[in-house]
Order: structure tokens, then C-alpha cells, then sequence
């Protein structure tokens, strides 16, 4: 069992930057893929980055790349997710997920840990 916990969601104005952190217990993070995903009201979950277990690899999904950046301290047992130039349409509850596949995977199903999600509102 992997807990992941988020943290870092406010509301913020067009333009701005956030940092949300993911804390994980319960097992070695080493062993994961992590990742992060969004769902805004109405809409679909949404894949954003994941990056891979010692942190050389990572995958963004075209609307966030260039402005969001994916990393990991293992020995924290911690991922985060900087954004920056924040736009409405990133309004949404951010999630972290972990997986014990041996690739970076862009696929919500195979990230078999989830955190409770934090919100994130861009609005002026």
C-alpha cells in the first residue's frame, strides 16, 4: 500500500505560479512511476506529467508543457508539480498517482494509488 497526500492548491490570478507537493508513505517511492492528473468539473480526468522512478525521464501532456515541471526526491518521498503562467482553464482538482509499471505510462488506469486530490482555481 502507497499513501500519497497533495498539497500546495489555492486560488491564484491568471499568470501566477503554484508548486503542489505529494508526500508518500507506506512503501519505497523508488519502486513507482509517479504522475500527476487533473479533473475539472464536468470533464474527464485528465493526464498531465509522470516522471520516472530515479527521476531521469518524464512526459508531459502537450497543454502543459514548457509551463508545468514534474519531480521527485526519493529520499523524501515526495513529487511535485511547478506551474507556471496559470490559465483558467487549469482550474480543476489536481491528483497524484503511483505505478509499479516499469515505464513512464500516460494511462489513468495503471497508476494503481491515488491521493484525495487539491484544488487548484485560476481565476482573476
Amino acid at each position: 500500500q502507497v499513501q500519497l497526500v497533495e498539497s500546495g492548491g489555492g486560488l491564484v490570478q491568471p499568470g501566477d505560479s503554484l508548486k503542489l507537493s505529494c508526500a508518500a508513505s507506506g512503501r519505497i517511492l523508488s519502486n513507482y512511476i509517479m504522475a500527476w492528473f487533473r479533473q475539472a468539473p464536468g470533464k474527464e480526468r485528465e493526464f498531465l506529467a509522470a516522471i520516472s522512478r530515479r527521476g531521469g525521464a518524464t512526459n508531459y501532456e502537450d497543454s502543459v508543457k514548457g509551463r508545468f515541471t514534474i519531480s521527485r526526491d526519493n529520499a523524501k518521498n515526495t513529487v511535485w508539480l511547478q506551474m507556471n503562467s496559470l490559465k483558467p482553464e487549469d482550474t480543476a482538482v489536481y491528483y497524484c498517482a503511483a505505478s509499479i509499471t516499469v515505464v513512464i505510462t500516460t494511462n489513468g488506469p495503471s497508476y494503481t494509488y491515488w491521493g484525495q486530490g487539491t484544488q487548484v482555481t485560476v481565476s482573476s
